[in-house]
């Protein structure tokens, strides 16, 4: 590996099924059954589900009428959200035993920076381990983990041995992990780029390895750069504890189609509201304004302006959603209105790597 690649000793954790598992954990009754965490209203969304909803195809994002076809014997259960932070709050306070370099992803996954901890443990895997056994001891929960040299090869480490496994790759073995790896699960492949990939011959890492940074550019834009370094190992983002909000969003999913924009209005009043709400509790403003309209063909679209001032307040929110919403006609009937507030006064400049961040592979460092 080149030495300019900054080696750090990072940890991922992904807790296991996460909602589902706490449900299964306060009603012993669905241990065992499949499961779907929301989704069980006519309109109704899968927020997660249990392993043993997934061997049938069940997936979060997905209807309940769907899930419900592909397991008949599904059993939906209400989120409980309050439930979830308060044992989310419980984790991070393990991670925070071992480093104060946690980046918190979501209440269910976060990166932490262990290459100087606490505890003074030089190993990663050990230390993965630890955390992960005082999880189950004071939740009952299991989780997973992945350990390498920085958060995107952690990321797709903590997948491997999923559930209830972590997987390690050290310096030595970071290159042969990434060219046998199958391009699918590359953090940040979905499936319409998975698709373009195949397309261009790219099925592993080996594959994308063997394309020049020109050829992922003319194909890949922007992109192109970035999964031409991550292949070769290369990603420099560090552990940031404090992660900087791009948008604030609220939607909302209706039981019945609207047609009225009157009544439009009535729910993006409500929708602002909680906008404002979110924005008051983090402490920022934002420019840019996005409408976001999901008609009854389950057809999506959305309209943005961006303001020349920052603004908070639902009244001033409410007066540009209005322009937006009448902007044109509506092609049929709404069953979702959301409301998004990015560009907001939070953001700052992109941190590029310090000199200093480099550390000789030689050392072969203990993982």
């Amino acid at each position: 590996m080149p030495e300019s690649i900054p080696i750090r000793k990072i940890i991922h954790v992904d807790m296991d099924a996460f909602y589902a598992s706490v449900e299964q954990l306060d009603n012993p009754e669905l241990v065992g059954k499949p499961i779907a965490v929301g989704g069980g209203s006519t309109r109704g969304v899968v927020s997660a589900a249990s392993y043993e909803a997934r061997k049938f195809g069940v997936r979060s994002a997905m209807s309940g009428r769907l899930a419900q076809k592909l397991c008949p014997d599904l059993i939906f259960v209400k989120t409980r959200f309050d439930r979830y932070r308060e044992i989310s709050a419980q984790i991070r306070k393990v991670f925070f035993e071992y480093t104060d370099l946690v980046e918190p992803l979501s209440l269910d996954e976060a990166y932490l920076d262990v290459t100087e901890n606490k505890k003074g443990n030089p190993s990663a895997t050990l230390i993965a381990q630890e955390i992960r056994a005082e999880i189950k001891k004071r939740t009952g929960l299991n989780a997973s983990a992945g350990i390498s040299i920085n958060k995107f090869i952690a990321k797709v480490a903590s997948d491997i041995n999923k559930p209830n496994g972590q997987k390690t790759v050290p310096p030595e073995e970071v290159q042969t992990f990434l060219e046998e790896l199958d391009i699918k699960k590359f953090y940040g492949v979905g499936k319409v780029t998975k698709e373009k990939m195949y397309r261009h011959g790219i099925f592993t890492g080996a594959d994308l390895k063997g394309k020049s940074l020109e050829f992922l550019e003319e194909h890949f834009g922007k992109s192109g750069a970035h999964y031409f370094n991550i292949v070769r190992g290369i990603h420099h983002s560090k552990v940031k504890p404090e992660r900087t909000r791009k948008s604030l969003a609220a939607e909302r999913t209706f039981s019945e189609n609207i047609s009225s924009e009157i009544f439009m209005l009535e729910r993006l009043q409500d929708i602002a509201e909680e906008v404002e709400r979110r924005l008051q509790k983090s402490k920022v403003a934002g420019r840019t304004i996005t409408l976001k309209i999901k008609y009854s063909d389950f057809t999506q679209q959305t309209r943005s302006k961006t303001l020349p001032f920052y603004i908070s307040s639902k009244e001033l929110l409410m007066e540009h959603v209005k322009d937006l919403l009448f902007q044109q006609k509506m092609k049929e009937s709404v069953r979702l209105l959301g409301i998004s507030l990015s560009n907001l006064n939070n953001e700052e400049k992109k941190e590029q790597p310090d000199a200093d961040d480099s550390i000789d592979v030689q050392l072969k460092l203990q993982f």
